[in-house]
């Protein structure tokens, strides 16, 4: 994989489900980080406030930070990120909800992963 057609670039889907055990402790944390964040406008840090604190799915969306989760690997650079947040139904023994299913996106030729999970 190293001939000069091969893109340095690679997309990383992750998905996540997580269970919020605790909704205020998610939003106060938010909220901390929309006060105190110094490149946020003070137009925008009401509209963020509001949002954070009226969905959980919202709050988590921004206390989540694709930079952070690969800020420390080494030898990448993060060139773009988008992520969302939505609230769902979720049934961990649903065929829906099986991640070692392929979601039939592209092959790259290397089908072995270890995700260090179990």
């Amino acid at each position: 994989m190293s001939t000069p057609e091969t893109s340095r670039f690679v997309r990383l889907r992750v998905e996540l489900v997580l269970e919020v055990e605790d909704a205020d402790a998610v939003t106060k944390s938010a909220v901390r980080r929309v006060a105190d964040d110094p490149e946020m406008p003070e137009a925008e840090r009401a509209h963020a406030e509001g949002a954070v604190t009226e969905d959980t799915a919202e709050a988590l969306a921004y206390l989540v930070d694709p930079f952070d989760l690969v800020s420390k690997v080494p030898g990448v650079e993060l060139q773009q990120a988008s992520w969302s947040s939505e609230r769902i139904e979720y049934d961990p023994d649903s065929p829906e909800w099986d991640l070692g299913e392929d979601d039939g996106g592209g092959d790259d030729g290397d089908d072995e992963e270890d995700d260090g999970i179990g």
